[in-house]
């Protein structure tokens, strides 16, 4: 193992790549911590350390920034506004006849559909950057807190000082989304994952200390080996797939013969990867939103359902929130495994260039049995999904740690799948210079 990392940083182009990875992951890190215009930075910092141990309506966004949305910096957005977009845009491909004709056009289409994710993304960032600037100057951004800075965190109401604060947190928006293009094309692995794989594991030494901090050295231990199961069940499951077999028939075409070659079809357990989370999340954020904005004056009494979703679907640890977060999860794994993979539109390839799954019919058959095997094979993936994202939930429950525990939810499950999407790609390019991978 030593040797082949040995071999990683005596390969010239490899070196460069990942040191470019290195310097751009670490401008990103440095943008987290620059405050936006008219804020006040000792502020900020003050609610911060105050409200350590809650878990506000934000702390999904905040995961995913790296800790940069509370801090209000000029990166505070992070790349949500860009997950966001590329999501919407992947599900218009369902709606929208033009967004499929382009997707199946091949590189040029893939490429009118990225710049369409873009303008999505500085639009959602324009939209949720006013979202922010406005929760942050009503004092309500870290929750129902008591500290009287968490109200005077913006040193300046004036409509120019609010209009250069969105600017500038768009700006960091299309930055971010940049450094993430730069990273895919001169780096190593997925530029836009490796940037939130770098967010999320920026909070974790935070998280243990904390845990360490408040909790007894048993329940730390304790966290450690769970820790360490989840990840070794995640790497499990992740990696686990049902290959169908396929077969080629052989065609002969002149003095040449093609096909006639056996091959298969992986379908994954989790095909849905961590974007089930991420809706059911933001699904469930919505009622609290909404809360959040009818908040009675000081001396009037709430209404009755801001009372309810108050007490049952804003911190998380009861009971009716984890059974609907779960629902939704297993809802969700479905719909999205639906829309991205057609077992009809596999079928016709196979059809068109001879291929037919043993035992059989090309055609509809061959349809509807991709469509039976996806859907047996969704169910332990959509309840794995939901088990891995209600760790966070069990561990505020039992033990009262934070919402955002490092060993759960979309953050281990992001930190898993990048770590070995970009192993593999730096096994990949060590394997076409050496005879050896990184991996033996």
């Amino acid at each position: 193992m030593f040797k082949a990392v040995a071999r990683i940083f005596r390969t010239p182009d490899l070196r460069r790549k990942i040191g470019f990875t290195l310097g751009i992951v670490a401008l990103f890190r440095l943008g987290s911590f620059i405050p936006a215009p008219f804020v006040d930075f000792g502020n900020v910092q003050t609610c911060l350390a105050a409200n350590q141990n809650t878990s506000g309506l934000y702390e999904l966004v905040n995961l995913f920034s790296g800790g940069a949305l509370l801090q209000l910096s000029i990166f505070a957005l992070g790349i949500m506004p860009y997950i966001t977009a590329s999501i919407i845009v992947q599900l218009l491909r369902v709606v929208i006849p033009h967004f499929e004709t382009l997707y199946k056009e091949g590189q040029s289409g893939q490429s009118r559909l990225t710049q369409y994710t873009r303008y999505l993304t500085i639009a959602l960032g324009v939209l949720q950057s006013t979202t922010l600037i406005t929760v942050a100057r009503s004092g309500a951004l870290f929750g129902t807190s008591t500290v009287a800075e968490c109200g005077q965190l913006i040193t300046n109401d004036a409509w120019y000082a609010i209009l250069l604060m969105v600017i500038t947190m768009t700006a960091g928006t299309g930055v971010i989304m940049w450094m993430g293009e730069l990273i895919t094309e001169r780096g190593i692995g997925n530029g836009m994952s490796l940037l939130i794989f770098t967010s999320i594991a920026a909070r974790f030494p935070a998280s243990l200390w904390l845990i360490a901090q408040t909790k007894s050295f048993e329940v730390f231990l304790l966290v450690i080996a769970v820790g360490l199961l989840v990840v070794g069940l995640v790497v499990f499951v992740e990696l686990s797939q049902r290959r169908i077999p396929v077969q080629y028939a052989k065609r002969v075409v002149g003095r040449r013969t093609y096909g006639g070659n056996n091959t298969y079809i992986p379908i994954k357990v989790n095909m849905a990867g961590v974007v089930p989370v991420i809706f059911a999340s933001s699904l469930l954020y919505l009622p609290a939103l909404i809360a959040q904005f009818n908040q009675p004056q000081p001396g009037e009494q709430p209404a009755g359902w801001v009372t309810w979703i108050n007490s049952y679907l804003v911190q998380g640890d009861h009971p009716l929130y984890m059974l609907l977060y779960f629902l939704l999860i297993v809802g969700f794994t479905y719909f999205y495994v639906a829309i991205t993979f057609n077992p009809e539109e596999v079928a016709d390839n196979m059809k068109k260039f001879g291929g037919f799954i043993p035992g059989i019919r090309a055609g509809r058959p061959t349809a509807e049995y991709l469509d039976y095997v996806l859907t047996r094979i969704t169910l332990p993936g959509s309840i794995y999904l939901g088990l891995i994202a209600l760790l966070p939930l069990i561990a505020l429950a039992l033990v009262g740690a934070n919402q955002n525990f490092p060993f759960g939810g979309a953050s281990i499950l992001i930190i898993v799948g990048v770590g070995l999407e970009t192993v593999k790609q730096i096994d990949s390019q060590l394997q076409q210079r050496h005879y050896e991978g990184l991996l033996r």
